[in-house]
């Protein structure tokens, strides 16, 4: 069992099993978003257990997209694409220890010019297998 919240535990969720690999996101959105790069997992949403969800407030990033975060302190938490059974959680929002390692890197053309990805995993401009 892994848990995790927002700042001020107004919302948390508990996540069955183990986590899956993580991702590193740096398009735009991502980076305005949560100030930096985004690093989540995605489970499926039938594994999740989320406390506080009259706190949630979803914004819509997109026509295929919307992000989940407190609306008490503002902490990003979810990432969903519409229509998914799958849920995307903010790695930062984890108790440790996660054991989860940032494996990939996606849409690294459009990473902030005040950081370098030094970690080794491998980088790619989009997502990998994507059409």
């Amino acid at each position: 069992m892994h848990k995790g919240s927002c700042l001020c535990g107004a919302v948390s969720f508990e996540v069955s099993g183990s986590l899956p690999r993580a991702t590193a996101c740096h398009c735009s959105m991502c980076r305005k978003i949560t100030g930096n790069y985004e690093a989540g997992v995605d489970v499926k949403k039938s594994a999740v257990t989320i406390s506080g969800e009259a706190r949630i407030t979803w914004f819509r990033s997109s026509e295929n997209a919307r992000r989940g975060f407190c609306s008490t302190c503002g902490s990003q938490l979810f990432f969903e694409f519409l229509g998914s059974d799958l849920i995307g959680l903010m790695l930062g929002a984890f108790d440790a220890p996660t054991g989860v390692k940032v494996s990939e890197h996606i849409f690294v053309q459009d990473k902030g010019d005040y950081y370098d990805i030094c970690d080794g995993a491998p980088q790619y401009q989009t997502v990998p297998g994507a059409p």
